[in-house]
């Protein structure tokens, strides 16, 4: 297998971070049981990556305080946030990682499930692969539940949000 070319001298990382915050993106919370409890972190780094059979990723740091929590999860929830929740984001970014008692249901092995999601899809871990910096955690999905509603966004670095046309 062929090396990737080295990036070049005068590329510059910040910029580029600020270049891809040109993509707009929603705003999701993982959670999953890990040896540390249940912990949840926010990622802008999902996607859908196949129908048949249901699969999607996200990615993590692998620098993260996390890292390794979520790395070893077997199951993990995403939880696609509504407008409304742009604390919860901040705080699984930034913050307090645990769950609280009383802000998330679980019926094992099922991954917890924050209470207030405009979709959640409950995975099962279907692959972990090494990409650069990051983590690509790829899923399986067992089961999902969506709702009417505006969904949190991200763009150049502000929330903002997506506004249901079915609502």
């Amino acid at each position: 297998m062929s090396r990737p070319p080295a990036v070049p001298a005068d590329f510059d990382p910040r910029a580029y971070r600020k270049a891809l915050g040109g993509f707009a993106t929603g705003v999701c919370v993982v959670t999953a049981h890990t040896a540390e409890g249940p912990l949840g972190i926010t990622v802008n780094s999902f996607t859908s990556v196949s129908l048949d059979p249901p699969l999607v990723l996200w990615c993590m740091d692998v620098k993260s305080d996390r890292h390794d929590a979520f790395a070893g999860a077997e199951r993990f929830a995403v939880h696609m946030l509504p407008v409304e929740d742009q604390a919860m984001s901040d705080r699984f970014a930034w913050g307090v990682c645990r769950l609280s008692d009383g802000e998330f249901a679980v019926d094992d092995p099922a991954p917890p499930r924050l209470l207030n999601a405009v979709t959640r899809l409950s995975c099962q871990t279907h692959d972990r692969i090494l990409m650069g910096d990051h983590l690509v955690i790829v899923g399986r999905v067992e089961t999902f539940e969506t709702r009417p509603g505006d969904a949190l966004t991200y763009f150049r670095g502000k929330y903002g949000q997506a506004t249901d046309p079915t609502a």
